[in-house]
């Protein structure tokens, strides 16, 4: 467990060890949330009374919170790490250095690893807004709150893993169900539609853009 949010960059998505940069935050977000989406198409076609609800996809998950930065001396910080005293746009500065900034060794922004509390979150920064709050008489910015959107990043054999997908090397036997398209079927199945010819072959179909439902096709497993 981590008493404050820490955030630690790397040049890659498989995260290899030791990070890059790091940076802690002083004050804690008061909450964060997760989100998770499930995309479907849902166009219905010009004079049909409605569309049966096909699954498309699910885009990666996104964690979102709010930052607080504070030069006024009034926060009280870890002795190791005195950014209280340390001017607001510095302070921002740093974070942005670590999250945000175009990193020329991988040429796109850190690979991110939010840890705080149960929260282990790979990741990528994906929007970020900084709104000051207090200020001394002349200007100086001495709070400030940033906001930040994260998206999930890892490899793609994470991905893989987690899916948990049926294995493309073992042949299946499917039945066609209403909607069903050959492309779409073999991205299910084998994750690339391209597979589509080699799937019409196999089952000696003539015209594989008519499926009918209720015909059962075999996947054959893929080299």
């Amino acid at each position: 467990m981590h008493d404050r949010l820490k955030i630690a960059a790397f040049k890659d998505n498989k995260y290899s060890l030791p990070p890059k940069l790091a940076t802690v935050v002083v004050i804690n977000p008061a909450s964060y949330t997760h989100e998770h989406k499930v995309n479907y198409n849902e166009d219905v076609p010009i004079g049909a009374p409605g569309t049966p609800l096909m699954f498309k996809g699910m885009p990666p998950e996104t964690i979102s919170f709010d930052i607080y930065f504070d030069a006024t001396g009034a926060i009280e910080a870890p002795t190791l790490m005195p950014v209280n005293k340390i001017p607001i746009g510095v302070q921002i500065t740093l974070f942005k250095k670590v999250c945000f900034e175009y990193n020329g060794d991988i040429h796109e922004p850190n690979y991110l690893i939010i840890n705080w509390g149960s929260l282990v979150f790979k990741c990528k920064l994906s929007s970020l807004k900084v709104e000051y709050t207090l200020f001394q008489k002349n200007g100086i910015p001495l709070r400030a709150k940033a906001s930040c959107s994260f998206i999930k990043a890892i490899d793609a054999a994470t991905i893989a893993k987690e899916a948990n997908n049926k294995s493309p090397d073992l042949t299946h036997l499917i039945e066609i169900k209403q909607g069903d398209t050959l492309p779409l079927i073999c991205n299910r199945v084998y994750g690339d539609p391209s597979y589509y010819m080699e799937v019409a072959r196999y089952n000696n179909l003539v015209n594989f853009r008519k499926l009918v439902p209720g015909t059962k096709l075999y996947l054959p497993p893929i080299k």
